[in-house]
């Protein structure tokens, strides 16, 4: 168990590296998206067959970043803060 928040950790701080601008989201947050990433990846790696949810693999662990990037776009676009700031 603690070693599937740690890595729901490390994806996640991977998906706000990689995804461009400021996310204004806390620690909470990151490690929050990073699990359901995680689970999204495994799941998605899973039914393609490559291995088990509970087991990150290579394929697993690329999908859970990009679904963890897609899931930060996600809570931005939810709170409405973004890192670009409009210029007047």
């Amino acid at each position: 168990m603690i070693g599937f928040l740690v890595a729901g950790l490390i994806i996640g701080a991977l998906a706000r590296l990689i995804k461009p601008g400021k996310q204004d989201l806390s620690v909470l947050a990151t490690l929050g998206l990073g699990v359901v990433g995680s689970l999204i990846g495994g799941i998605i790696a899973w039914v393609i067959g490559t291995g088990s949810i509970w087991e990150l693999d290579l394929l697993g662990f690329v999908l859970a970043v990009v679904a963890s990037v897609l899931l930060v776009g996600t809570a931005e676009a939810v709170t409405g803060k973004s890192g670009h700031r409009e210029l007047r």
